[in-house]
């Protein structure tokens, strides 16, 4: 069964159609990425799939499950169980050290605490930040915040982990460290994600990507070979789709597999 499945889903904003019946599946544990010019409609499409805005028409499956026709006490639970999510902005509380900003989902989902304890520890040492977790948000880098963002996302189990631009925020040397975090859920826990970026260097970490290009799903290409000829076939999806090249291009290049 598909982790995630999409049906002609549209989005209107005051009369101006930002996705236009766009359909797909994700299965459980793919690595899928999204990408597209500017105002293509990528963020809001993954916060349509992360029931943070309502699609105009169409339908969001999570399995056997709508998340659109909950009670919205019942879709806060929902998005707060099954779901993760990684922004560009971190999105953490600065009042809450490190520790009590992952906790959150745990604490919210009202689970015991010997159960906390055991989560907090795993996700920390799986990310290395477990020395940091008496810190104040304040008091970390860009990479750190990523991490305690990613650590926050991932420590309820999501079925689906969701990241709108997650490495925008970051130098070259954090960006590559927060792919390889992505790239190792995906690979050994076997994670579902969705990632939104701008970035091919960002996409050709993912295993298929689907392009967007005026609120509609243009085209999808698969890895297939290694990272490097992937970022070669991004690069070429992208000079069909048009747009500005800052969009597209990044002069940083990370080691990739032979």
């Amino acid at each position: 069964m598909s982790t995630l499945r999409v049906n002609k889903i549209s989005k209107i904003y005051e009369k101006h159609p930002v996705l236009d019946r766009i359909s797909f599946s994700i299965e459980s544990g793919e690595f899928v990425g999204i990408m597209g010019p500017s105002g293509s409609g990528k963020s809001t499409l993954l916060r349509s799939l992360g029931t943070l805005d309502h699609p105009t028409n169409g339908e969001v499956w999570m399995k056997d499950e709508n998340p659109f026709e909950l009670q919205q006490k019942d879709l806060a639970r929902f998005r707060r169980k099954k779901l993760g999510f990684v922004f560009q902005q971190f999105d953490l509380l600065d009042t809450l050290t490190v520790e009590e900003n992952i906790l959150l989902p745990l604490i919210l989902n009202k689970d015991d605490i010997p159960f906390m304890k055991q989560r907090l520890q795993e996700v920390t040492t799986e990310l290395g930040i477990e020395k940091l977790v008496k810190m104040r948000i304040d008091s970390l880098s860009g990479g750190q915040k990523q991490k305690t963002a990613i650590a926050r996302a991932i420590i309820h189990h999501p079925e689906l982990l969701l990241a709108d631009e997650p490495t925008g925020s970051l130098d070259s040397r954090a960006s590559h460290e927060i792919m390889e975090i992505f790239y190792s859920l995906h690979k050994q826990n076997k994670t579902t994600i969705l990632l939104v970026t701008h970035d091919p260097v960002i996409a050709s970490y993912c295993d298929r990507l689907l392009f967007l290009k005026d609120g509609r799903l243009y085209n999808e290409i698969y890895k297939g070979g290694n990272q490097k000829e992937f970022f070669q076939k991004i690069v070429d999806m992208l000079a069909l789709l048009g747009g500005d090249r800052r969009d597209f291009y990044t002069v940083n290049f990370p080691k990739y597999d032979p």
